[in-house]
């Protein structure tokens, strides 16, 4: 996700202040707790709560008439390699890689032959043989589990749930993140990078709804079950990234994972941890430097849907495990040598981590 919109975009203007409609909520006012970040200006909260309210508003303005479409489809052979994972056995992950490499082959022929020479060039770079797909779906904006390092025996697999405006044109930082993971987990570690949805634009309608996490969450708790049966001795965690956090929340209940990790969230939708119904551990983490701190945890529902996300993870109210993620930015969770990436590393360990603030002291304990 990126920067919050001005109150000068859209199709219409919104005066701001906005008087907040009825069925707007938002958590109560309250003293920053154990895994607070930022603390605003004195006045400083009330107008970007106000903000808030006309951003909402405004979506709420071009929600029913702004189509989700990104662009035109480009089209794409089904896959050969079936969805699932029987065994986690090296000839049967070797098999699926080499089926999946084809399958990327074709893809990329198709998007040449359409003309979308962009996405062409991703599916070949996709498609060197030095790079591991558990799965490749070219269709309906293309979905996509890559594995970096040797998941067959893994003793640790950390599976990464990114956020908006991620997509084989626009992946290199998911990948660039995962590998920065997995080199720091070390031996019988492996780390999945998990597109496995269209993921929505940072400036749509759809960013601050959870219709995108909600037709995503099925297919996420599909996975992961087949990944918990394919390796049933491996601990399992789950990091979610910006909007993936409102993906990971609205799967949570059905996730065989031991931790659950929201961190650079704008909500995911529910008030509490306890709403999740999960038995995963939740941790929530939020960088110093990360823009999504200023964003008015609101939530507008509407007859149709319902705009925000509610709730701040990284607030107590929200009950979540605070872990320390240092002063990085909104896309610097995973750099190589970061806080955050120390503290991901340890929850993905099963190593306890525990922060008094996101950018603050760090008490940790083996």
């Amino acid at each position: 996700m990126a920067p919050r919109l001005r109150p000068t975009a859209g199709p219409a203007p919104v005066t701001a202040p906005v008087t907040a409609p009825a069925h707007i909520t938002a958590p109560a006012t309250a003293a920053p707790g154990p895994a607070a970040a930022r603390v605003p200006a004195p006045g400083r909260g009330g107008r970007l709560r106000r903000a808030g309210y006309g951003v909402l508003v405004a979506a709420a303005v071009v929600l029913p008439t702004t189509g989700a479409a990104r662009g035109a489809e480009v089209p794409a052979p089904a896959p050969t390699v079936a969805a699932g994972l029987p065994t986690a056995t090296p000839g049967a992950l070797a098999a699926r890689y080499t089926g999946s490499r084809a399958d990327i082959a074709a893809a990329e022929r198709a998007a040449a032959d359409h003309g979308d020479h962009e996405r062409a060039a991703a599916l070949h770079a996709m498609a060197d043989p030095a790079r591991q797909f558990l799965s490749f779906d070219g269709r309906s904006g293309g979905r996509s589990v890559e594995v970096f390092g040797e998941l067959a025996g893994a003793e640790r697999v950390a599976v990464l749930v990114p956020g908006a405006d991620t997509s084989f044109e626009h992946g290199d930082r998911l990948r660039a993140g995962a590998l920065a993971l997995r080199q720091r987990l070390g031996p019988h570690a492996a780390v999945l990078a998990w597109l496995g949805y269209r993921t929505p634009a940072t400036v749509s309608p759809e960013a601050v709804t959870s219709t995108r996490a909600e037709q995503a969450a099925p297919r996420l708790r599909e996975f992961t079950a087949a990944l918990h049966r394919a390796l049933p001795g491996a601990r399992l965690a789950v990091l979610c990234h910006s909007y993936g956090t409102v993906v990971c929340a609205h799967a949570a209940a059905g996730l065989p994972a031991t931790d659950l990790v929201l961190y650079g969230s704008p909500g995911v939708g529910y008030p509490d941890a306890a709403a999740l119904h999960t038995t995963a551990t939740v941790w929530a983490g939020r960088a110093g430097g990360d823009w999504i701190a200023d964003l008015p945890h609101l939530s507008l529902r509407l007859p149709f849907t319902t705009l925000g996300f509610g709730t701040d993870p990284v607030s107590p109210q929200f009950g979540a495990h605070p872990f320390p993620a240092g002063q990085g930015g909104h896309s610097d969770y995973l750099r190589p040598g970061s806080a955050a990436l120390e503290s991901l590393a340890r929850i993905v360990e099963g190593r306890i981590v525990e922060g008094r603030t996101p950018m603050g002291e760090v008490n940790t304990r083996a």
